[in-house]
């Protein structure tokens, strides 16, 4: 039997119609992000499209379909998002946090204004860069010259939204080697 307040769907947000989750500051994305992720839920967190921008640099897409167990999943944790809402324009679209540049051995992923380079052949970091938080140089200084699998990954390291998107982007070049 089809139970829509229980099902944890795994469907990928790029298939179906979605919406977005704006709140009030990074925290409660990163709060929320780690509540649906870990009840299974398929989720990206991405930029704001410039007309819904609240003061938070991050939103979260969704399975629209899903909002009622997505928004129960949130109250139970005590999240609650200052607006909901269905991605029905192109003005709506979500930003993509994720770049990528190949310079020959290397290549570099940006998240947001974080940037993290790598080289190919030795999987050594060589470059952290961007941001404007005060952990920035400290996470450089953590990261650059280790290889991929020896360094500290920013999450466990940093505490500021740089550090979040750093996270993404060492992530993305995890994935990518």
């Amino acid at each position: 039997m089809f139970d829509i307040f229980n099902k944890k769907t795994k469907t990928d947000c790029e298939n179906s119609e979605n919406g977005i989750l704006v709140f009030e500051n990074t925290t409660d994305v990163i709060r929320a992000e780690n509540v649906l992720k870990a009840k299974g839920w398929k989720i990206k967190v991405m930029g704001p499209p410039p007309n819904i921008r609240s003061g938070c640099d991050l939103v979260i897409e969704f399975p629209l379909m899903e909002e009622m167990s997505i928004r129960r999943s949130l109250l139970e944790a005590k999240l609650n998002p200052t607006q909901v809402v269905p991605v029905n324009s192109v003005l709506l679209e979500p930003v993509n946090l994720l770049h990528e540049k190949s310079y020959g051995n290397f290549f570099m992923v940006r998240a947001a204004n974080m940037k993290i380079t790598v080289d190919r052949n030795t999987k050594l970091i060589v470059n952290v860069s961007g941001g404007g938080c005060p952990d920035v140089p400290y996470l450089a200084g953590q990261m650059v010259n280790k290889h991929l699998n020896d360094t500290p990954q920013p999450k466990d390291i940093g505490y500021t939204l740089c550090a979040y998107a750093l996270q993404i982007a060492y992530d993305r070049v995890v994935e990518i080697c």
